[in-house]
């Protein structure tokens, strides 16, 4: 029986061959299309002869070869028996002319992993180009920095030389003794006698400006005020003291008073002072 099946397959086509030494194996046509990667229906036209609906010659007897492996026949043998077989014959214009599919199917890349490559590549592109625009912006916080870089210098000057103060002109002007409570006084200018009396509230005496050392004697200081012109002079003695050789000269009044030059010799007997 064993040598009736040899005869067969030696004497029939390609396809008949290679369905006879797989069920001669007990193998299913799936388990040829799991061992090979072949496509099924490819299988199933090749066990049928269906030329029309295979692909190319050279890839329809690469089948045949790894269908001839699986099995156990000799793939150059098929492989020339199929090319014999297959000579001359030209497929009818309705077949599909298909692409062809790869042996191997897991040897191809997944489309979702395909996928996923693209878009992390486009990923990394659009980071880049972020990372790169931000390197070529003026860094904000770097600003500040060089505003005081540039005011530091100015800070660090050596300061320039101040003008030195100008001294106050002194006062000038005439000298007036006003009384903002009753208060008596005395001026005297050396040995001569200005004015000695009491005056009222708001009474005023100004001292003659040709007087040569005029000096004021009050016996309530504090009822006094004294001006040098516009200008208002310091007190010219301690409240409830009697002041006395107070100089009424305008620098010294300005300073707060100071000793009035000591009186002049008196005048000889028979010769009296009197008051301007």
């Amino acid at each position: 029986m064993a040598e009736d099946d040899d005869d067969i397959i030696q004497t029939s086509s390609v396809g008949e061959r290679l369905k006879a030494a797989r069920e001669q194996k007990k193998l299913a046509l799936e388990d040829i299309a799991d061992q090979t990667r072949i496509p099924l229906r490819h299988l199933q036209n090749l066990e049928a002869g269906d030329w029309s609906s295979l692909p190319a010659a050279t890839y329809t007897i690469g089948f045949a070869k790894s269908y001839a492996s699986a099995v156990g026949l000799d793939r150059t043998e098929i492989g020339e028996d199929l090319r014999a077989e297959m000579g001359g014959q030209r497929f009818e214009s309705g077949g599909s002319a298909e692409v062809f599919e790869p042996a191997d199917p897991a040897r191809t890349m997944p489309r979702w992993l395909v996928l996923s490559a693209i878009g992390a590549i486009a990923l990394l592109v659009i980071i880049m180009t972020w990372l790169n625009n931000r390197s070529l912006e003026p860094d904000a916080a770097q600003e500040p920095s060089t505003e005081v870089a540039a005011t530091a210098p100015a800070q660090n000057a050596p300061p320039t030389a101040q003008t030195a103060p100008q001294p106050a002109q002194p006062a000038s002007g005439p000298v007036v003794l006003t009384a903002t409570e009753p208060a008596w006084i005395q001026v005297t200018d050396g040995g001569r006698t200005l004015f000695s009396g009491e005056l009222a509230a708001g009474q005023s005496f100004t001292v003659p400006q040709d007087a040569a050392a005029p000096s004021l004697k009050a016996g309530k200081p504090e009822a006094l005020r004294v001006t040098v012109g516009s200008a208002t002079a310091p007190p010219v003695g301690q409240p409830g003291h009697v002041a006395s050789n107070v100089s009424l000269a305008p620098a010294d009044l300005m300073r707060g008073g100071t000793a009035a030059s000591p009186p002049a010799p008196s005048a000889p007997p028979g010769i009296q002072n009197t008051a301007g």
